[in-house]
Formats: structure tokens, sequence, C-alpha cells
């Protein structure tokens, strides 16, 4: 078998211009977006209070999956990531279907991140269509994508730390209101109403863990955004051990906070908790101020999901996986091509904002799940794979390594496989593996048909 420096050297054309400071705000720009500023409203419909136990399994998993990719991505680093790893470690079918996967989960959550878009939108602007500022943000976005990835990351690294100076000022008012102000009605107590912390029993809350794994979806853009950073291999490390415990302390201590204030009966709504949140504390303005936040937010999430689904389809165009455009870069080191047919994600939001409005986020959301889900699960079974074969052929150790392994990776991949499957017994969330079933059967299928030909 061919060496991987050979995919590395495939997958040159990129400009290494990210610091590892923009490279921890990419991957909390990818993770910190509407996954919790308003998917938390639909997790704490299933969980209730004891969504906060759903949230930190979420995050345990997302700690085996950063120790995996972490270790890979520092003897490894290149664009084509996790999906690279597979075609190596396990095979070309798996990197083909890895990637391809992946590349359609987030073209279809970077079209869902610009759904709630404008949902937001509508907080200042009702009487306007959702439909117009998908499309007005959209362009935007593509726009500052295709100028080049110093200016990417320079605008990702501006809005993440607009939503890292939120979420802290969330939490010092949070802790204020809940601790020190004593007004009635809001306190712990809050916890106990509707039916208590397990109001929603062991199920529901199992059901919360879907909407907290979509959550932290975009922790993996580290390992993607790797292949351009200015000292990878000391980037990755600074970041994966940062990231992960950043994304805790912001989703663990801000719904705890948002559980005290609001009675979790009226934070399970449609429009952002945290907004709701505002609206009590009767701060002036202060609800306005967040609602532009959350919108900030998911333009982040939206920015760092596009960068990230359009390298992926770079990496399938050199592996020879896509139309060869698809893996040309201009004098910029960014690949044109690759931005534009990912950001078919948001044409289809248009499309479906025009005429379902009402249904659009959640159908977005369960449909784009399954490719990132998957992605999750093969980097585990990828990471076993590629620890045994360097453990057999002597490989110099690599310094950031996982832990406890093979047992921690075993667990994290037996609790992603069981998160995938418990969405077939959701009905919000069925639709995930109705369509990513078929999804994998067909690019099986193509894989086939083109290694034939």
């Amino acid at each position: 078998m061919a060496d991987f420096h050979d995919i590395q050297r495939r997958e040159t054309g990129l400009q290494q211009h990210l610091t590892s400071a923009q490279m921890v705000m990419i991957a909390i720009g990818g993770a910190v977006g509407t996954g919790l500023f308003m998917g938390s409203a639909f997790a704490i419909g299933f969980a209730g209070p004891a969504v906060l136990v759903s949230y930190a399994i979420g995050a345990f998993i997302a700690l085996l999956l950063i120790g995996c990719l972490g270790e890979m991505t520092v003897a490894h680093p290149t664009s084509g990531s996790f999906g690279a790893y597979a075609e190596y470690y396990l095979g070309p079918l798996a990197g083909f279907v890895v990637r391809y996967a992946y590349w359609a989960a987030l073209v279809l959550a970077v079209g869902m991140e610009v759904t709630a878009v404008g949902i937001y939108m509508a907080y200042w602007f009702p009487q306007v269509p959702q439909w117009i500022w998908v499309g007005v943000f959209s362009a935007l976005l593509i726009g500052i994508n295709l100028r080049s990835v110093k200016v990417y990351g320079a605008a990702e690294y501006l809005f993440s730390a607009i939503k890292v100076a939120a979420i802290v000022a969330f939490v010092l008012i949070g802790s204020y209101v809940v601790f020190g102000a004593r007004i009635p009605g809001i306190g712990l107590e809050n916890y106990q109403l509707g039916g208590g912390f397990w109001a929603k029993g062991l199920w529901g809350m199992w059901l919360g863990v879907i909407v907290a794994m979509f959550s932290y979806l975009g922790v993996e853009a580290i390992a993607v955004a790797a292949g351009e950073a200015q000292h990878p291999q000391q980037a990755v490390q600074r970041a994966m051990k940062t990231t992960v415990l950043r994304l805790v302390l912001f989703y663990l201590l801000t719904l705890a906070l948002m559980l005290a204030i609001v009675p979790w009966t009226e934070a399970a709504t449609q429009t952002s908790p945290f907004v709701r949140v505002m609206e009590i504390i009767d701060i002036p303005y202060a609800a306005g101020v967040l609602n532009f936040v959350v919108l900030v937010a998911a333009l982040s999430a939206m920015n760092s999901q596009l960068y990230t689904t359009s390298r992926m389809m770079f990496s399938l165009a050199r592996a020879g996986h896509a139309p060869a455009r698809f893996g040309q870069t201009n004098a910029s080191g960014v690949p044109v091509a690759a931005i534009l047919v990912s950001s078919l994600g948001a044409a289809v939001a248009m499309v479906i904002n025009a005429f379902w409005p009402e249904q659009s986020f959640m159908w977005m959301m369960s449909i784009a799940m399954f490719g990132a889900m998957f992605a999750w699960f093969m980097v585990f079974v990828t990471h076993l794979a590629f620890r045994r074969r360097r453990d057999r052929e002597g490989a110099d150790r690599v310094p950031f390594r996982m832990w406890g392994f093979p047992w921690l990776t075993l667990l994290g991949a037996t609790l992603m496989g069981a998160v995938l499957l418990t969405t077939l017994f959701t009905p919000a969330f069925r639709l995930t593996l109705v369509f990513g079933l078929p999804w994998l059967l067909v690019l099986t299928l193509v894989y086939w048909r083109l290694h034939r030909r």
C-alpha cells in the first residue's frame, strides 16, 4: 500500500495561513451555533431538566472523538482528514463513503444554519419572508469563503469571539440573577417544576443526547483545518486540548442557568430559549442584543461548515472521486468550484423555507444529522485500525495520544452507534436513518460502478 505522504502530496495547493488561535475559534464556530441557541429548545422538550445529563453524555462522546481524531491528525495533518484516514487505514471504499456522507451532511447543515438565520431575522422583521434572508446571508458568507483562507479565518475568529463574549456575559448575568438577585420565580427550584428533574424519564434524557450530539458536531473542523494551519502539529494539539473544555463549560453552564431562570416547559419552544431568558430578566434591549448574538452564532456555524464541506469536496476531487475542477484552486489557494457546489444547501434551504417555513428547521436538522454522526462513528473505527497498524509496524509514537486504547475507542464507537440507532425510534428524527441508510447504499453502488470502470 502507498505511503500516507502520497495522500498528503495529492492534497497540496491550499495555503497554510491559519493560526492556532483561529483553529480553536473555527472549532468553536462550528460547534456553538444553532445547536446551543435553538437546538437546545428541542432537547429540553425531549429531556426536561435532565437535558444537562444529555449534554454531559454528548460532551463525553465529543471528548473521546477529539482524542482519537487528534492522534491521527497530529500523525497525518491533511485537509482530507478523517476521510483520508479511512481511505488509508480501512480502504478506498471507506474513504469514499465517509467523505461523501459527511460532505452531504454539512451541505444540508449549511442550509439548516441559514434557515435559523431567517427565523432570527423574523424577530425584527416579521413581515419579511424568511427565504429572502436566507438568500442575502448565503451570498455574504459564500463571498467570505471565496476570498482566501486568511479572510475566512479572520471572519470566523471575529464571529466566534462575539459568541464567546456573549456566552461569558450570559453566564455572569445569569449567575447573579439566579444566586444573587433573589427574584421570585427564578432559582434552582424551577428544576422541580413540571414533574421534576427526571420529568421525561431516562428515555427522554437519552433522546436529548441526539440533539446534544448534533450540537457538538463541528469540533472535527479542527482536523480538516489542519491542512491549512501554519504549524499543524502544534496548532492541532493546542486546539484539541482546549476546545472540548470550553464547549463543555459553554453548554452546561448556560443550560443550567437558563433552566433556573425559565421553567423548562417554557424553554421548550421553537424560539431561542436564550432570548426568552433576556425577556424574563427584562434588561433593556437585552433580548434584541442576544438575538443579534444568536444570529452571529448561526452565521459563524454556517461559515465554518461551508469551509469544512468545501475542503472535503476538494479532497474527494484530488482522490479522483469527484470532477477534477473541484480539486482546483485559484491564485489565493481557494477551491472556488468546491465552495460553490458545497453551497447547494443554502439553495435547498431557500426552497424549503419558501414552501414549508414552519417545518424547515427540524427537517434540515434530522436529515443533516446522519452523515455527520456516521463520520464520527467511522472516526472511532478508523482509530482502531490506525493504532493497531502503527503498533504492528513499529511506527513512532505521536506526541498527542488517545488514552485508554482500545476500550475508550470501542466505547465511543458503541455510544455513537447507539445514538444513530435511537433516531429510528424517535418520530422527530426518523428521517435521519430513513434518508441515511439508502444514501449509504447509493454511495456504495456508485463507488463500485466507478471502480469497475
